[in-house]
């Protein structure tokens, strides 16, 4: 049984990057976990789920685009709190035409990636200057902070640390690129990358220190808000990560992963990751998947488990065009392996929960259950599938050991789903007996989506079985926005973005009310 069973609670789904502050440059950082989580407690959430955090490749805007399973993404750095860039005058040290920049961005309706990690990248490059002359030269007690960092963190940042180095070095080219020497880390070419690009070795720990600083007074900030942070473990890196560079025994790159073929995909997806060796992974205790549960529970309260079922079996396309393939192939292998990950998940102490949505075979469902690790209810998608008529489950039917949600990053909103939903959907939910307790027997048929609609549908997750309530945040305002939509590579995936400055929520007369909503929605349902 989950050590979190019984503990009624509700969170909201807001990317880190989505809340900006009125002192953000342009996209939400660090800074912002204080505000956010304030926010939340006044609504009676007691949960901020978000978005992976891992520094995202070069040029890409997804989250679930890494080159670190580890760190991360300096883009998350609130600039106005680094003690170097105060000490070179702040904000006041920009150029005019970085002022520009900045304004700007934070103008913008969306979040615009290249032009903020841009601005922040040269200020935090200046800020890292002045720490190296004065700081870290001077062996001053603030470079020891560092080097405390470095040696308690040595197990992912020196890896991390010396493939950024090098990666820059050769131009950004991917290590399959690299000459032989880096490529396959022959150790005497690696001692030599570190003697000869060390300065570029200190530039990337010392940014990964920032974050760590921020991120632990970011953690303490939450905590005394009553909220717990919780995070999103991706199933996987991009090859050209420092992870598959420095583990590359563990994966196949002549293999990527992705998806079969469902009723939304006929050819399935292909995600262009490689494939993991699972039979080298186990041969080393799985060391690098507990040094992933590790990181995530030195960051986290509990984290999301992106793709779940790929941990019991991970679906296999051969570059060269071969035939598709699971691994493992049996089921009972199958079953072995996912146990035996989840096990290695949960050890740290961050609570789990499992994205399990999509075509998932029912002895992977079976599993997580007997291991006490929730999945998701989310209401559009919770039907009696092999029933006449499909029904819709009534929310209260669901198991406690479960995660209710309105929707996911990936799903359109609340609004643009009940707009598109057929007249007999419509129908069907307005029976159900939460609805009809909820709307006095009134229920919602042949009703357009306002204000009323949206409270019914959030009443009655709130009234839902399941343990703990997740929402994204565009579901509880009734927004149309839409943080992503898979399958697509556009410049407004990943750019959604408050309407108003998260600090600056207790001001505006419909966050006040959204909160009020919540908090006694919580309340009434002993979510408290």
């Amino acid at each position: 049984m989950s050590p979190h069973a019984g503990l009624r609670r509700s969170g909201l789904l807001i990317p880190l990057f989505s809340g900006p502050s009125v002192r953000s440059w342009g996209i939400g950082d660090i800074g912002d976990v204080a505000p956010l989580t304030k926010w939340l407690a006044g609504a009676g959430q007691r949960v901020l789920q978000l978005l992976p955090l891992n520094e995202m490749a070069p040029g890409e805007q997804s989250p679930y685009s890494a080159i670190s399973a580890m760190a991360i993404d300096p883009i998350f750095i609130q600039v106005s709190d680094v003690e170097e860039w105060i000490a070179l005058g702040g904000n006041e040290a920009l150029s005019p035409a970085d002022r520009d920049i900045l304004a700007h961005v934070r103008a913008a309706p969306g979040i615009e990636h290249a032009a903020v990690r841009g601005l922040k990248g040269a200020a935090l490059s200046a800020a890292f200057d002045r720490f190296y002359e004065h700081e870290w030269r001077r062996n001053s007690e603030r470079a020891g902070d560092l080097k405390a960092f470095v040696s308690a963190e040595t197990w992912w940042v020196d890896d991390y640390a010396l493939f950024c180095a090098i990666r820059a070095h050769e131009a950004g080219r991917p290590w399959p690129e690299w000459p032989a020497g880096f490529r396959l880390r022959d150790p005497e070419a690696l001692s030599r990358a570190r003697s000869e690009l060390r300065r570029d070795l200190v530039r990337y720990q010392y940014l990964q220190w920032i974050a760590h600083t921020q991120w632990q007074t970011a953690r303490a900030d939450a905590r005394a808000n009553g909220v717990q942070l919780f995070g999103d473990l991706p199933f996987m890196v991009n090859a050209d990560s420092a992870d598959v560079w420095s583990h590359q025994q563990c994966f196949r790159l002549d293999v990527s992963v992705g998806a079969p073929p469902d009723a939304f995909s006929e050819a399935g997806q292909d995600w262009g990751m490689p494939l993991y060796d699972w039979a080298v992974l186990a041969s080393n205790n799985f060391q690098w998947l507990r040094d992933r549960g590790r990181r995530n529970a030195d960051l986290y309260d509990g984290y999301r488990v992106d793709h779940l079922v790929g941990f019991y079996r991970t679906y296999g396309r051969p570059r060269d065009g071969g035939e598709p393939f699971f691994t493992p192939a049996l089921e009972a292998e199958q079953v072995a392996l996912g146990e035996r990950v989840l096990d290695i998940f949960k050890e740290p102490g961050a609570q789990i929960i499992a994205e399990d949505l999509g075509i998932v075979p029912d002895f992977v469902r079976a599993s997580t259950a007997a291991q006490g690790v929730p999945g998701f209810c989310v209401f559009r998608w919770e039907r009696r599938w092999h029933e006449p008529g499909q029904p819709f489950r009534d929310p209260e039917e669901y198991r406690a050991n479960s995660v209710a949600a309105s929707g996911t990053h990936d799903t359109e909103a609340l609004i643009a789903w009940w707009a598109e939903a057929p007249d007999a959907d419509r129908e069907q939910v307005s029976a159900l007996p939460a609805i009809q307790r909820i709307t006095g027997g009134i229920g919602l048929r042949g009703r357009p989506f306002n204000p009323s609609v949206r409270d019914a549908l959030l009443e009655a997750l709130f009234a839902s079985g399941s343990d703990l309530l997740l929402m994204p945040v565009q579901d509880v305002f009734g927004w149309p926005d839409r943080i992503n939509e898979p399958g697509t590579v556009t410049p407004e995936n990943w750019t959604f973005r408050l309407p108003w400055p998260c600090d600056r929520m207790a001001d505006i007369l419909e966050a006040r009310a959204c909160q009020a909503r919540l908090r006694a929605w919580a309340a009434q349902y002993r979510r408290l």
